[in-house]
């Protein structure tokens, strides 16, 4: 553990603080442990909703190492608190997958974190292992139910889409064959692991409005056909109930603190180049129902996090965000200009010039909503004067507010450039929010509006398989679902290499998953991991505990 986090540690105030400037008594909360506790849905006010502030944090397309936003929300959330607004951020749990793999943690960084970061990073309040139970659990029920020979509802085995989680990187379990040992095992059948993050009972705990509501979605769940060709369903196999029992705590919200002693929720994390990728429906609700401000993230660019937040997430829920932030980083605009990833910290104003297209392409996109964006510039040591100077010079240009944020080092005061320019935007009204399609329209027409609007593809081709997967929703009458589209967070486009603003591009799109219980249509373009790998260094590596009991390593 580095001094920072040391220091960061002796900061931790007892949860009953935090809540207390939240108005919440401490009968209220569900204590796990001294830092940390769950809030009961009950507190939730749909007036109170309606008089706050909903602020998106988004982003440009982002470098390998991301750039930020949940850093950006939390320092963001300290300096509206410090200009006497009061402000809740609400976020994402971590996945262990990136915790051990790539990342070693998503808590932000610096001096604007989320604390115990410890706990949150790892088994937390166990929400994910309570979202990988109950999927499966389903699993379960499935194998069981084709190899009963007095309950059969005779499911058709080449038809079921649905397969198992955990919440680690591991390849060896994308692509598996189960029910083999014989006739007391089960039926054979090809089948995988995901990772928690990307089942759909993580998107469904996400957009679910109470407990009633979670369950019903996950009785939608889609399972697959029986060999008459009839579809079945979760609720067919009467599992909902039992799922829901195992999601009775995980669907309520958690409460921790960041280093400045301000509430933080967390809960729920979808990914968002599969799923919405932002947190709970009813954590954000619950923010907005005790904070005059609250903050919270969308994951990845804005054409992939942002796009679904405001389409289905805001959609689904009734919610009409104020101001979008976009996070945008120098070393992202030259990395969007041409340079290599080994040189992003040389200064290089021409590359970063060259980068500007794809900022201007995700304003026009925040555009399109009826919001005006704020540019928030991440800074990092090695950015220079002239460099900074000349994405300001850009923002002025374009008419669009912008503020250089350096909350990695200064916490909230950092970032109260930004807080103000929020703040102003708010009290200007100058958000007008509306959706970007209607969900009522034709699947091929909201596909080819996110493409050809958001993307900028200049038209979307569909493999065959994509076709009969089109006539399989409309026969299971899911036409009028929102969606969610799959696709890489590296580029605009289908295409990981194509970066910057592409132009003159096609979007192909192999098949459309049905995700009936989260209550959206998925079209799967170019590659989308749902199982990670770990790299050939992975964070894990660096991660250990000492006789203290001390955890170090976890960034």
């Amino acid at each position: 553990m580095t001094d920072l986090e040391i220091a960061n540690k002796s900061k931790l105030k007892p949860i009953q603080e935090i809540a207390q400037k939240l108005g919440i008594v401490a009968d209220d909360l569900e204590m796990y442990g001294k830092y940390k506790a769950k809030l009961p849905l009950n507190i939730i006010d749909e007036t109170k909703i309606d008089q706050s502030n909903l602020i998106l944090v988004s982003a440009i397309s982002p470098t390998p190492g991301g750039e930020g936003k949940t850093t950006m929300s939390i320092g963001l959330s300290e300096g509206l608190n410090q200009l006497g607004k009061k402000t809740t951020v609400v976020l994402r749990e971590p996945s262990l997958g990136p915790v051990f793999g790539m990342k070693g943690g998503a808590t932000g960084g610096g001096n604007a974190q989320v604390l115990p970061m410890e706990d949150i990073n790892l088994h937390f309040t166990g929400d994910f292992s309570a979202i990988e139970k109950a999927n499966n659990l389903l699993s379960a029920i499935i194998d069981n139910n084709l190899q009963s020979k007095t309950n059969s509802l005779g499911i058709d085995p080449r038809t079921i889409a649905w397969k198992r989680v955990m919440d680690l990187n591991d390849r060896a379990l994308r692509n598996i064959v189960v029910g083999l040992g014989g006739t007391t095992n089960g039926i054979p059948r090809e089948t995988g692991f995901d990772i928690t993050a990307a089942s759909e009972i993580m998107a469904i705990l996400c957009l679910s409005s109470d407990l009633i509501d979670l369950k019903n979605r996950l009785g939608n769940i889609f399972v697959g056909y029986t060999f008459d060709k009839k579809p079945i369903y979760a609720r067919d196999l009467k599992a909902e109930g039992a799922m829901t029992a195992l999601l009775k705590d995980a669907i309520k919200p958690n409460l921790v603190q960041t280093i400045e002693g301000n509430p933080a929720i967390i809960h729920g994390g979808p990914f968002a180049n599969i799923a919405q990728g932002t947190n709970t429906v009813i954590a954000t609700k619950m923010g907005m129902s005790l904070s005059d401000y609250t903050v919270t993230e969308a994951g990845f660019g804005f054409d992939l996090g942002g796009e679904k937040f405001l389409d289905i997430k805001c959609q689904s829920a009734n919610l009409k965000p104020k101001v979008v932030v976009l996070t945008t980083t120098i070393r992202a605009l030259k990395y969007h200009g041409g340079a290599e990833l080994s040189a992003l910290k040389e200064p290089n104003v021409a590359q970063l010039k060259n980068g500007f297209p794809n900022l201007e392409k995700h304003i026009e996109n925040v555009q399109k909503f009826g919001i005006t964006p704020i540019i928030a510039i991440n800074k990092f040591n090695t950015d220079s004067e002239e460099e900074i100077a000349a994405v300001l010079e850009f923002a002025r240009l374009k008419n669009i507010q912008a503020a250089v944020v350096d909350v990695w080092a200064n916490g909230g005061k950092g970032a109260l450039e930004l807080a103000q320019l929020v703040i102003d935007s708010v009290n200007a009204e100058l958000s007008n929010f509306k959706p970007l399609y209607d969900w009522n329209s034709p699947v091929l027409d909201k596909i080819s509006k996110i493409a050809q609007e958001i993307y900028g593809a200049t038209r979307v081709e569909y493999a065959a398989k994509a076709m009969t997967d089109l006539r399989r929703i409309e026969n299971l009458g899911l036409s009028n679902l929102p969606i969610c589209m799959a696709k890489t967070e590296k580029s605009l486009s289908d295409n990981p290499k194509l970066l910057g603003r592409p132009k003159d591009f096609v979007i192909t799109v192999r098949e459309i998953e049905i995700a009936a219980g989260a209550g959206f249509i998925i079209p799967i373009t170019g590659t989308i991991m749902r199982m990670p790998g770990l790299p050939s260094h992975p964070a894990s590596e660096q991660i250990d505990v000492n006789e203290e009991g001390r955890i170090t390593g976890l960034f």
